[in-house]
C-alpha cells in the first residue's frame, strides 16, 4: 500500500508543535530528560510553598467517637511535625494533649458538640473546664432550634457568655450551614459580629453536608471585621484547600490535608 505522505506530513508538524509549545527541543536526548526533570524540580519547589501554606491554616482534627488515646497523640505528633495551625480533639483528651505537646501547638476541642441543644449553662462550664485543661482555642456550636425559632438574643447572648468565658482565646462559632438557609446564614454573620466572637465556622463536619464554596463567599459579604472564617467538613483535596483559602477561610477544619501530605511524603520523600 502507498505511504500516504500527507497524513505523515501533518503528524510531523503537529509532533513539531507541540514540542514548541512546551519549549522542549524536539531531539530526545539527554538534554531533554534534563529538561523535563528541571520543570518538574521546580514545579514540587512551588508546591511545597503551597502545602505548607495550606497546612498552616489546617486545624488537624479527629473528633470520632472511636478515637483513642494513641490516635489523638498521633494527630499531635503531625500536628507538631507538620506545623499545622492546631489540633482538633474531643475535650476528654484536652489535658492529656497540652501535656504531652507543651508549647509545641494549639489545642483546639468543641462545644456543644455537634448538635448544639446543650443549655448555655453547660456549653459555658465546658468551655471553663477546656480552658482550664489547657485549651487554646473552642469551636462552639450555636443553638439551630432557637435560631430556627427566632429567638435570635438567645443565640446572641450565648455566643457572648462562651466569649467571655474564653477571654483572650480564639472562640469559633459553628452554625452548621448546611441546616440552614442563606438568610439565616447571613443573620448568623451579623450575630457573630455582634457577639464579639473570632470565627464564624461552617459545620461540624457531623450533618448533611460540609462546607462549601458558596457559603464561604456568602460569609465574606456578610461578616464584620475582625471576623475571621473556618470551612470544615468535606474538605478532601488540596484544591479544594487552596479555592476556599483564596476566597478568604484562615482556618480549615480537616484530617485529609495532612493524610495527602503524609501520602506524597511516603512516595517521594518530600512534601
Amino acid at each position: 500500500m502507498p505511504k500516504n505522505h500527507c497524513t505523515s506530513d501533518w503528524q510531523e508538524i503537529w509532533r513539531i508543535n507541540i514540542y514548541k509549545k512546551l519549549q522542549i527541543n524536539i531531539n530526545i536526548d539527554k538534554n531533554y530528560k534534563v529538561e523535563i526533570q528541571s520543570k518538574i524540580s521546580t514545579k514540587r519547589k512551588d508546591t511545597i510553598m503551597d502545602v505548607k501554606t495550606i497546612l498552616s491554616k489546617c486545624d488537624h482534627t479527629l473528633l470520632a467517637q472511636t478515637a483513642t488515646w494513641q490516635d489523638i497523640k498521633a494527630i499531635c505528633d503531625d500536628g507538631m511535625k507538620y506545623r499545622t495551625a492546631s489540633v482538633c480533639i474531643p475535650p476528654c483528651y484536652v489535658k492529656q494533649a497540652k501535656e504531652y505537646v507543651g508549647d509545641g501547638l494549639a489545642i483546639c476541642t468543641v462545644i456543644g458538640f455537634p448538635n448544639g441543644y446543650n443549655t448555655t449553662a453547660v456549653k459555658e462550664f465546658e468551655t471553663i473546664d477546656a480552658l482550664k485543661n489547657g485549651a487554646d482555642e473552642i469551636d462552639m456550636v450555636i443553638n439551630i432550634g432557637a435560631l430556627k425559632a427566632g429567638d435570635d438574643e438567645y443565640v446572641l447572648n450565648e455566643i457572648k457568655t462562651l466569649k467571655k468565658a474564653c477571654g483572650d482565646k480564639i472562640l469559633k462559632v459553628i452554625i452548621e450551614t448546611c441546616l440552614l438557609t442563606d438568610d439565616e446564614k447571613v443573620k448568623m454573620c451579623h450575630i457573630v459580629t455582634e457577639a464579639g466572637a473570632d470565627f464564624i465556622k461552617t459545620s461540624t463536619g457531623f450533618s448533611t453536608s460540609g462546607a462549601t464554596f458558596a457559603d464561604i463567599k456568602l460569609f465574606s459579604e456578610n461578616i464584620g471585621e475582625g471576623v475571621k472564617m473556618k470551612a470544615a467538613g468535606g474538605i478532601s483535596s488540596m484544591a479544594d484547600a487552596e479555592e476556599f483559602i483564596r476566597l478568604g477561610a484562615e482556618r480549615l477544619g480537616t484530617s485529609r490535608i495532612v493524610k495527602i501530605v503524609k501520602k506524597q511524603e511516603a512516595e517521594d520523600g518530600s512534601y
